[in-house]
């Protein structure tokens, strides 16, 4: 998980992540890693368009984007 996060920052590359909020919900986000602690992940949030923190502990799944990309043919 830390080679993915450091991947993400230093070349901007989305994540897909399954979260579980304090509520205990499940949520499914695509994000780009700002910065790791301990504890904490702070990742720009493609879903919520902004900055986001989430709980190390309630990253349940996290892998780089799968979804394909745009591409123009030409």
């Amino acid at each position: 998980m830390e080679g993915l996060f450091v991947r993400s920052i230093e070349e901007n590359i989305p994540l897909e992540m399954i979260y579980l909020a304090e509520n205990k919900e499940l949520s499914q986000r695509t994000l780009i890693v700002k910065e790791v602690t301990e504890e904490y992940i702070r990742a720009y949030c493609l879903l919520r368009k902004q900055i986001r923190t989430f709980k190390r502990e309630n990253i349940l799944s996290i892998m780089p984007e799968t979804r394909p990309k745009n591409r123009f043919l030409h």
